[in-house]
């Protein structure tokens, strides 16, 4: 008979065993580095599964009396403060401090899901966004769908644009879009499988906001990789993705009205995927400025860990025990109008 110490050693061993060591030696390297004393804690929360957390997203179009009180029974409290400076009431969240996953609904054709699951931190950047009723929205890289979701749970867009360039997390997004958004509304959104850098010649200047949720080293997923050979090409062709998710962001730009906003996101860590990338677009780009998204921080700073020294239009979540979220990098920028651009005397670098 298996003790329960006996079964816990066992259970943590299969967890260790499942534990990519290429890609943990590469990440210690980097982030002990980067994040000095903080990266001990958030190794132990990536590295143990059993201490994340998930948090329940309710669906506005299909509400449900005994959900709320099945999630209130069970300890769960709303995830986000209504001192939030946008915070829909509309918009519901469920998180709860104890580890474990709350049962998930299977897709069913023509019945629409109550919640969804998924990291908290991964809401903040469609918070960051405020969109509001009417407004064109663009989600450039939008599968598997958890932020458009999100985003219509907060508002009516005037038309929204999903688009997800791989073909088989387009279905993906297609599935969940269907899962959780009503016919009449399904007719606002169009999802595109467009090269997501091309997107700002193909469309200038005609969204108020834009999602970018880059492609990225996604830490989390990558520590877990069964499959040697994939993770260690991952982890050369990683050196890649801060050109692509540049590109991407000044396809973003050209695609912004003026005066509209946007916020880019990832699920990594990586100094050079972050802070990095936003350094080289507001460098390279006369026509982008940054916004500040610190009292947002500020609000949430009671369910969520940040890392200190950010600038004000940054922040990076870290996953820590009973507040497991993150990964998760979230930066705002503005495009400002041209003539603000010649008032200021700024020629050094062109626009976007």
């Amino acid at each position: 008979i298996l003790t329960k110490e006996r079964l816990e050693n066992k259970t943590k061993g299969k967890l260790q065993k499942q534990i990519c060591q290429v890609a943990l030696d590469h990440f210690e390297k980097q982030y002990a580095t980067e994040l000095g004393e903080a990266w001990a804690s958030v190794r132990d929360v990536l590295t143990y599964p059993s201490c994340w957390q998930y948090a329940i997203l309710l669906n506005k179009f299909s509400p449900s009396a005994e959900l709320e009180n099945t999630l209130h029974v069970k300890g769960y409290h709303p995830a986000f403060p209504g001192s939030l400076p946008y915070l829909p009431a509309s918009f519901k969240c469920y998180i709860r401090r104890t580890p474990g996953r709350f049962p998930a609904q299977k897709h069913q054709a023509g019945k629409l899901k109550e919640y969804y699951l998924l990291n908290a931190a991964s809401l903040l950047p469609v918070l960051a966004l405020e969109v509001k009723d009417g407004e064109d929205v663009l989600d450039l890289c939008a599968a598997p769908g958890g932020k458009s979701v999100a985003t219509l749970q907060c508002a009516y867009p005037g038309q929204f644009h999903c688009n997800e360039y791989d073909d088989l997390r387009s279905r993906w997004l297609k599935q969940t879009i269907e899962s959780f958004i009503p016919d009449p509304l399904i007719n606002l959104i169009m999802v595109s499988k467009l090269d997501g850098r091309q997107i700002g010649d193909l469309k200038p200047e005609l969204y108020d906001k834009v999602l970018v949720d880059a492609p990225c080293s996604n830490d989390r997923s990558w520590l877990f990789s069964s499959d040697i050979q994939q993770a260690t090409l991952r982890l050369i062709q990683r050196k890649e993705l801060p050109s692509l998710q540049f590109q991407l962001l000044r396809s973003a730009i050209k695609a912004l009205r003026p005066g509209g906003s946007l916020v880019y996101s990832t699920c990594t860590l990586s100094k050079a995927e972050n802070s990095n990338v936003i350094n080289l677009i507001l460098n390279s780009c006369s026509n982008v400025m940054p916004v500040d998204i610190s009292e947002m921080a500020k609000a949430v700073s009671q369910e969520f860990t940040f890392l200190g020294g950010m600038q004000q239009h940054e922040l990076l979540v870290l996953p820590e025990k009973g507040r497991a979220w993150g990964p998760m990098y979230v930066a705002k920028l503005k495009k400002i109008h041209d003539e603000q651009n010649r008032q200021s005397g700024e020629v050094a670098c062109p626009p976007c």
